[in-house]
Protein backbone atom coordinates (compact mmCIF):
# COMPACT_ATOMS: atom_id res chain seq x y z
CA UNK A 1 0.00 0.00 0.00
CA UNK A 2 1.65 3.51 -1.36
CA UNK A 3 1.36 5.80 1.87
CA UNK A 4 0.20 9.51 2.02
CA UNK A 5 2.79 11.96 1.78
CA UNK A 6 3.45 14.52 4.26
CA UNK A 7 4.37 18.46 3.28
CA UNK A 8 7.80 17.87 5.38
CA UNK A 9 8.48 15.14 2.80
CA UNK A 10 7.27 16.55 -0.13
CA UNK A 11 9.51 19.67 0.99
CA UNK A 12 12.51 17.60 1.38
CA UNK A 13 12.48 16.19 -2.02
CA UNK A 14 11.83 19.76 -3.77
CA UNK A 15 15.19 20.67 -1.43
CA UNK A 16 17.21 17.45 -2.59
CA UNK A 17 16.56 18.21 -6.36
CA UNK A 18 17.43 21.74 -5.32
CA UNK A 19 20.59 20.34 -4.09
CA UNK A 20 22.07 18.82 -7.22
CA UNK A 21 20.15 15.76 -6.85
CA UNK A 22 17.37 14.45 -9.73
CA UNK A 23 14.61 16.67 -11.01
CA UNK A 24 11.43 16.21 -9.20
CA UNK A 25 7.60 17.57 -9.79
CA UNK A 26 5.58 18.22 -6.56
CA UNK A 27 1.83 17.82 -7.14
CA UNK A 28 -0.76 19.34 -5.11
CA UNK A 29 -4.60 18.15 -5.32
CA UNK A 30 -6.25 21.85 -6.29
CA UNK A 31 -9.53 20.59 -6.99
CA UNK A 32 -11.25 17.13 -7.33
CA UNK A 33 -15.30 16.96 -7.45
CA UNK A 34 -17.08 14.16 -6.15
CA UNK A 35 -14.40 13.41 -3.66
CA UNK A 36 -12.49 11.75 -6.71
CA UNK A 37 -9.15 12.79 -4.48
CA UNK A 38 -8.18 14.23 -1.23
CA UNK A 39 -7.98 17.96 -1.53
CA UNK A 40 -4.29 18.86 -0.68
CA UNK A 41 -2.96 15.25 -1.45
CA UNK A 42 0.37 14.91 -2.60
CA UNK A 43 2.99 12.93 -5.03
CA UNK A 44 6.38 13.96 -5.61
CA UNK A 45 7.37 12.19 -9.28
CA UNK A 46 10.95 11.36 -10.38
CA UNK A 47 11.78 10.10 -14.16
CA UNK A 48 12.28 6.92 -12.84
CA UNK A 49 9.86 6.65 -9.83
CA UNK A 50 7.41 8.60 -7.56
CA UNK A 51 6.04 8.67 -3.68
CA UNK A 52 2.82 9.56 -2.69
CA UNK A 53 -0.55 8.87 -3.81
CA UNK A 54 -4.11 10.67 -4.93
CA UNK A 55 -5.19 7.59 -3.23
CA UNK A 56 -6.57 5.91 -6.80
CA UNK A 57 -4.39 3.77 -8.83
CA UNK A 58 -5.42 4.82 -11.91
CA UNK A 59 -5.29 8.82 -10.83
CA UNK A 60 -1.98 7.86 -9.48
CA UNK A 61 -0.82 6.47 -13.17
CA UNK A 62 -2.47 9.21 -14.89
CA UNK A 63 -0.43 12.05 -12.31
CA UNK A 64 2.89 10.17 -12.84
CA UNK A 65 2.38 10.42 -17.05
CA UNK A 66 1.49 13.87 -16.54
CA UNK A 67 4.42 14.74 -14.47
CA UNK A 68 6.97 13.20 -16.33
CA UNK A 69 5.96 15.00 -19.17
CA UNK A 70 6.30 18.63 -17.13
CA UNK A 71 9.65 17.20 -16.79
CA UNK A 72 10.57 15.98 -20.30
CA UNK A 73 9.01 19.40 -21.60
CA UNK A 74 10.29 22.23 -19.56
CA UNK A 75 7.33 22.76 -18.29
CA UNK A 76 6.69 25.88 -15.53
CA UNK A 77 4.81 25.55 -12.18
CA UNK A 78 1.46 25.49 -12.87
CA UNK A 79 -2.20 24.04 -12.58
CA UNK A 80 -2.58 20.73 -14.54
CA UNK A 81 -5.82 18.61 -15.22
CA UNK A 82 -5.37 14.82 -15.56
CA UNK A 83 -8.85 12.30 -15.94
CA UNK A 84 -9.00 8.57 -14.94
CA UNK A 85 -11.99 6.55 -14.93
CA UNK A 86 -14.12 9.63 -15.82
CA UNK A 87 -13.31 11.49 -12.73
CA UNK A 88 -11.16 14.95 -13.48
CA UNK A 89 -8.76 16.29 -10.90
CA UNK A 90 -6.76 19.56 -10.97
CA UNK A 91 -3.17 19.54 -9.94
CA UNK A 92 -0.72 21.91 -9.10
CA UNK A 93 2.43 20.86 -10.61
CA UNK A 94 5.65 22.84 -9.07
CA UNK A 95 9.16 21.23 -11.30
CA UNK A 96 12.32 21.43 -9.03
CA UNK A 97 15.48 21.51 -11.18
CA UNK A 98 19.01 21.25 -10.02
CA UNK A 99 20.95 24.45 -10.70
CA UNK A 100 23.52 24.23 -12.87
CA UNK A 101 26.36 23.67 -12.02
CA UNK A 102 29.88 25.65 -12.90
CA UNK A 103 33.05 24.14 -12.91
CA UNK A 104 35.86 26.78 -13.21
CA UNK A 105 39.35 24.78 -13.71
CA UNK A 106 41.91 27.06 -12.30
CA UNK A 107 41.99 29.72 -9.21
CA UNK A 108 43.49 32.56 -10.27
CA UNK A 109 42.62 36.24 -11.19
CA UNK A 110 40.11 35.51 -13.13
CA UNK A 111 38.11 32.80 -11.53
CA UNK A 112 36.90 35.18 -8.43
CA UNK A 113 35.36 37.31 -10.25
CA UNK A 114 33.38 34.70 -12.59
CA UNK A 115 32.52 32.42 -9.41
CA UNK A 116 31.24 35.31 -7.82
CA UNK A 117 29.02 36.06 -11.23
CA UNK A 118 28.68 32.61 -11.45
CA UNK A 119 26.76 32.31 -7.82
CA UNK A 120 24.51 35.27 -8.64
CA UNK A 121 23.61 34.07 -11.70
CA UNK A 122 22.33 30.73 -10.12
CA UNK A 123 24.87 28.20 -10.65
CA UNK A 124 26.54 25.82 -7.99
CA UNK A 125 29.94 26.88 -8.60
CA UNK A 126 32.84 24.85 -7.80
CA UNK A 127 36.84 25.64 -8.06
CA UNK A 128 39.16 23.23 -8.72
CA UNK A 129 43.14 24.02 -8.23
CA UNK A 130 46.10 22.17 -7.30
CA UNK A 131 47.86 25.14 -5.27
CA UNK A 132 46.47 25.01 -1.52
CA UNK A 133 47.43 28.43 -1.20
CA UNK A 134 44.67 29.88 -4.18
CA UNK A 135 42.14 27.05 -3.63
CA UNK A 136 40.65 28.38 -0.58
CA UNK A 137 37.37 29.29 1.03
CA UNK A 138 38.81 32.69 2.15
CA UNK A 139 39.30 33.20 -1.93
CA UNK A 140 35.99 31.91 -2.93
CA UNK A 141 32.99 32.47 -0.24
CA UNK A 142 30.20 31.61 -3.12
CA UNK A 143 31.53 28.44 -3.98
CA UNK A 144 29.77 26.00 -3.25
CA UNK A 145 32.98 23.68 -3.05
CA UNK A 146 36.17 24.63 -3.33
CA UNK A 147 38.68 21.60 -4.09
CA UNK A 148 42.68 20.90 -4.49
CA UNK A 149 42.85 17.79 -7.13
CA UNK A 150 45.75 17.06 -8.75
CA UNK A 151 45.82 18.61 -12.31
CA UNK A 152 46.69 15.04 -13.91
CA UNK A 153 43.35 14.05 -12.07
CA UNK A 154 41.41 17.13 -11.99
CA UNK A 155 38.02 15.57 -12.22
CA UNK A 156 38.10 12.58 -10.06
CA UNK A 157 35.02 13.12 -7.92
CA UNK A 158 33.83 16.04 -9.60
CA UNK A 159 30.42 15.09 -11.49
CA UNK A 160 30.61 15.97 -15.78
CA UNK A 161 27.33 15.39 -17.27
CA UNK A 162 24.96 17.50 -19.34
CA UNK A 163 23.88 20.35 -16.80
CA UNK A 164 27.94 21.08 -16.58
CA UNK A 165 29.10 24.39 -17.38
CA UNK A 166 32.95 24.01 -17.64
CA UNK A 167 35.62 26.72 -17.67
CA UNK A 168 39.74 25.90 -18.06
CA UNK A 169 40.87 29.49 -16.75
CA UNK A 170 44.40 27.68 -14.83
CA UNK A 171 47.85 28.99 -14.98
CA UNK A 172 48.93 27.30 -18.00
CA UNK A 173 48.03 26.04 -20.76
CA UNK A 174 49.25 22.80 -20.54
CA UNK A 175 46.32 22.38 -17.60
CA UNK A 176 44.44 23.45 -19.70
CA UNK A 177 44.71 21.42 -22.29
CA UNK A 178 44.65 18.08 -20.44
CA UNK A 179 41.42 19.19 -18.68
CA UNK A 180 39.94 19.83 -21.95
CA UNK A 181 41.35 16.42 -23.48
CA UNK A 182 39.87 14.57 -20.35
CA UNK A 183 36.88 16.17 -20.75
CA UNK A 184 36.73 15.48 -24.53
CA UNK A 185 37.51 11.59 -24.33
CA UNK A 186 34.12 11.23 -21.75
CA UNK A 187 30.82 9.49 -23.51
CA UNK A 188 28.83 12.57 -22.35
CA UNK A 189 30.12 16.25 -22.52
CA UNK A 190 29.21 19.57 -20.58
CA UNK A 191 26.42 21.53 -21.31
CA UNK A 192 29.27 24.19 -22.11
CA UNK A 193 33.17 23.78 -21.86
CA UNK A 194 35.52 27.37 -22.69
CA UNK A 195 39.14 27.36 -22.78
CA UNK A 196 41.29 30.80 -21.83
CA UNK A 197 44.01 31.39 -24.56
CA UNK A 198 45.31 33.19 -27.55
CA UNK A 199 44.50 32.19 -31.39
CA UNK A 200 47.36 30.41 -31.63
CA UNK A 201 47.61 28.28 -28.29
CA UNK A 202 44.07 27.45 -29.39
CA UNK A 203 44.49 26.28 -32.49
CA UNK A 204 47.41 24.16 -31.41
CA UNK A 205 45.52 22.64 -28.64
CA UNK A 206 42.75 21.61 -31.24
CA UNK A 207 45.05 20.31 -33.83
CA UNK A 208 46.71 17.98 -31.01
CA UNK A 209 43.02 17.00 -30.11
CA UNK A 210 42.21 15.89 -33.35
CA UNK A 211 45.49 13.80 -33.92
CA UNK A 212 44.08 12.33 -30.72
CA UNK A 213 41.14 10.93 -32.50
CA UNK A 214 38.69 14.21 -31.52
CA UNK A 215 36.07 14.38 -33.83
CA UNK A 216 34.94 17.34 -35.57
CA UNK A 217 31.98 17.64 -33.87
CA UNK A 218 32.93 17.48 -30.34
CA UNK A 219 36.00 20.01 -31.19
CA UNK A 220 33.32 22.41 -32.33
CA UNK A 221 31.41 22.31 -29.11
CA UNK A 222 34.74 23.92 -27.53
CA UNK A 223 34.53 27.93 -26.89
CA UNK A 224 38.27 28.77 -27.00
CA UNK A 225 38.83 31.19 -26.95
CA UNK A 226 36.37 31.96 -24.08
CA UNK A 227 33.96 34.51 -23.65
CA UNK A 228 31.94 36.88 -25.83
CA UNK A 229 33.64 39.88 -27.71
CA UNK A 230 33.29 42.91 -25.44
CA UNK A 231 36.98 43.85 -25.60
CA UNK A 232 37.45 42.79 -21.85
CA UNK A 233 41.26 43.62 -20.41
CA UNK A 234 41.21 43.07 -16.59
CA UNK A 235 40.55 40.13 -15.01
CA UNK A 236 36.91 41.45 -14.21
CA UNK A 237 35.96 42.23 -17.53
CA UNK A 238 37.20 38.74 -18.91
CA UNK A 239 34.94 37.15 -16.20
CA UNK A 240 31.79 39.50 -17.57
CA UNK A 241 32.63 38.34 -20.67
CA UNK A 242 33.18 34.57 -19.78
CA UNK A 243 29.80 35.29 -17.73
CA UNK A 244 28.13 36.06 -20.82
CA UNK A 245 28.86 33.41 -22.89
CA UNK A 246 27.40 31.05 -20.25
CA UNK A 247 23.92 32.99 -20.28
CA UNK A 248 24.08 32.43 -23.79
CA UNK A 249 24.93 29.25 -23.58
CA UNK A 250 22.53 28.43 -21.06
CA UNK A 251 19.10 30.58 -22.54
CA UNK A 252 19.48 29.88 -25.96
CA UNK A 253 20.67 33.79 -26.85
CA UNK A 254 22.64 35.07 -29.91
CA UNK A 255 25.29 37.31 -28.28
CA UNK A 256 24.28 40.22 -31.15
CA UNK A 257 23.54 43.33 -29.31
CA UNK A 258 19.71 43.97 -28.71
CA UNK A 259 19.64 47.37 -30.46
CA UNK A 260 20.59 45.40 -33.64
CA UNK A 261 18.02 42.49 -33.23
CA UNK A 262 15.28 44.65 -32.09
CA UNK A 263 16.30 47.72 -34.69
CA UNK A 264 13.85 50.01 -32.94
CA UNK A 265 15.35 52.92 -33.89
CA UNK A 266 16.22 52.21 -37.22
CA UNK A 267 12.42 51.53 -37.38
CA UNK A 268 11.32 54.73 -35.81
CA UNK A 269 13.37 56.88 -37.92
CA UNK A 270 12.09 55.29 -41.00
CA UNK A 271 8.46 55.72 -40.08
CA UNK A 272 6.19 58.45 -42.42
CA UNK A 273 3.90 59.23 -39.39
CA UNK A 274 6.95 60.16 -37.21
CA UNK A 275 6.43 63.25 -35.77
CA UNK A 276 10.05 65.51 -36.55
CA UNK A 277 8.96 68.24 -34.54
CA UNK A 278 8.00 66.35 -31.64
CA UNK A 279 10.59 67.27 -28.92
Amino acid sequence: MIERLSLADAVHHAREALEGGAPVVALTVLDAPDGAAPHGARMSVWADRSAGTLGDPNLDAAAIRMARGVLAEGGKAGPRSIEADGHGVTLYAEPHHPPPELVIVGAGHVARPLCRLGAMLGFRVTVLDDRPEFATRERFPEAAEVRQPRFDQPFRDVRINARTYLVLVTRGHKYDFEALRDVLHRPELPAYVGMIGSRRRTRAALEQLARDGIGDERLRAVHAPIGLDIGAETPEEIAVAVAAELVMALRGGTGRPLRDLERVAERWLRAPERDTDAS
